[in-house]
């Protein structure tokens, strides 16, 4: 009888959860899935059209192939310099050095910061006429220097991928949390058996926060597949389409009323966030204990 009760107890807590499981995440999902096959305005009944959204996703002005080589470069770039960088700077913090409380605060500033706000301050920055950057240059005795970053070819690839690049607060904090819960036993022996800093660090810790490590890759990569703000409110996929994404076509169905083409795209992102997240935890065996 207690077993019994136990669990019908266990039942009345999950039930809000599921509820709001199904409701907000599950119904949705399906929902993405089943109207990407039909032609929907958002309003009427959606009418079944096959692959049609699909065939325009793909052929529509050659946009499409230039969303998919974009986020390609973008997850790699996410996957060594975005993630390495979050990873030195917890290993740093986690080393202790003179000031490392400062420099912790001040690289957690940006998460207080949306990723809107965040755009707009790179385009700013960016900014041909009053932006940092170019002014810094002009200064150094490059009068003649003028970039219209997020305007121009090939420029506008890169400064979109500086407004995120160096944002690895979030691996940062993985990172660093799956260092400190390292037992110190494990270093002191290393350290009785003539290990060096360097070789605990190479032999030990980074094997150890590995999972840390493909997880930060996982959020990365991801973020930039679903990444909006950062190209709709700079380059807003120009000049021409050369930093369209895949999100930028999910807006175009949206204000257009296309929803069936909307949401083929979001099933797209869909698939692709969940091949990502499969192919991570197998290249990193993130299954397995790591103690």
């Amino acid at each position: 009888m207690k077993d019994k009760g136990t669990k019908w107890w266990i039942a009345i807590f999950l039930a809000p959860t599921l509820l709001v499981l199904g409701l907000f995440y599950i119904v949705p999902i399906i929902t993405v899935f089943t109207t990407g096959f039909t032609d929907w305005d958002g309003f009427g009944s959606p009418a079944f059209n096959g692959l049609d959204n699909y065939v325009n996703l793909i052929t529509y002005d050659n946009t499409f192939f230039v969303a998919i080589r974009n986020l390609f470069f973008w997850s790699l770039i996410a996957a060594t310099l975005h993630v390495g960088f979050g990873t030195l700077v917890a290993f740093i913090l986690y080393k202790g050095y003179f000031g490392w409380r400062f420099v912790r605060g001040v690289f957690m500033i940006p998460m207080v910061i949306s990723a809107a706000a965040w755009a707009m301050i790179y385009k700013i920055i960016f900014n041909d006429d009053i932006g940092v950057i170019n002014n810094l240059v002009r200064q150094l005795g490059f009068s003649g220097f003028h970039v219209k970053w997020f305007f121009e070819s090939p420029a506008s690839f890169w400064a979109v991928t500086f407004t995120w690049l160096f944002y690895a607060v979030y691996v940062t904090l993985i990172v660093y949390n799956d260092l400190m819960a390292i037992p110190k036993e494990i270093h002191e022996a290393a350290l009785l058996d003539g290990a060096g800093e360097w070789q605990i660090t190479r032999y030990i810790n980074l094997p150890l926060v590995k999972n840390a490590i493909g997880t930060g890759i996982i959020l990365s990569v991801t973020a930039r597949i679903a990444g909006f703000e950062e190209v709709a409110l700079t380059s807003g996929g120009g000049p021409g389409n050369e930093t369209y994404n895949i999100t930028l076509m999910l807006y175009d169905g949206l204000v257009n009323y296309e929803y069936g083409y909307a949401n083929a795209a979001a099933t797209v992102m869909i698939i692709l966030g969940v091949s990502v997240m499969l192919l991570i935890n197998r290249v990193f065996k993130m299954n397995e204990k790591v103690y």
